[in-house]
């Protein structure tokens, strides 16, 4: 039995879900999102919560009962509060602006580079060592930080480069004389 599976979600108020068929299409005060199950799972909606179980006992039922649960999760939590994640920028004159649909990021190459800003999220940098990147769908908003942070990732030695808040960063000792 999946311990995550065996959970109702349950809808927040503002929040409301329509199931047709293999699809939950959920509705809140920061959009709409959908999901499709695979057909190995069933969900109902019933008592202001969506429950998923599983159409049989094969090994691949029970895997997508947990994933589709924690699936529609997510659509639930994105349209009610959002994803978000935060970036920090260390280095000498490191630093980052949003110009319209463009982050603009200074990290020491001959250029600066430009990131285009995808559809369905908001980037934002309230300092210029700071990013911030918000939206509904949490896939889209990892990718897109990782996208960023994929620019010049962290080094050991000096730690300088775009990384996680709160990331650790495993530091070197560098050559001694």
């Amino acid at each position: 039995m999946s311990r995550i599976g065996k959970k109702p979600v349950d809808l927040p108020g503002g929040v409301t879900a329509s199931v047709s068929g293999q699809t939950i299409e959920v509705k809140g005060p920061k959009g709409v999102r959908s999901f499709t199950a695979t057909d190995d799972v069933t969900i109902t909606l019933e008592d202001n919560a969506v429950s998923v179980m599983p159409r049989g006992k094969s090994k691949r039922a029970r895997q997508q009962w947990g994933m589709s649960r924690t699936q529609v999760a997510n659509c639930v939590d994105g349209v009610a509060e959002g994803f978000k994640k935060e970036l920090e920028i260390n280095g000498v004159g490191y630093r980052a602006a949003v110009q319209g649909k463009v982050l603009k990021l200074s990290l020491g190459y001959s250029h600066d580079v430009e990131f285009e800003i995808p559809e369905g999220v908001q980037v934002t940098a309230p300092k210029p060592t700071e990013i911030v990147v918000e939206g509904i769908d949490q896939q889209v908003v990892g990718q897109v930080a990782a996208n960023i942070r994929e620019w010049r990732k962290p080094e050991p030695y000096k730690g300088k480069g775009i990384k996680y808040k709160g990331e650790f960063i495993f530091r070197k000792e560098g050559k001694k004389k």
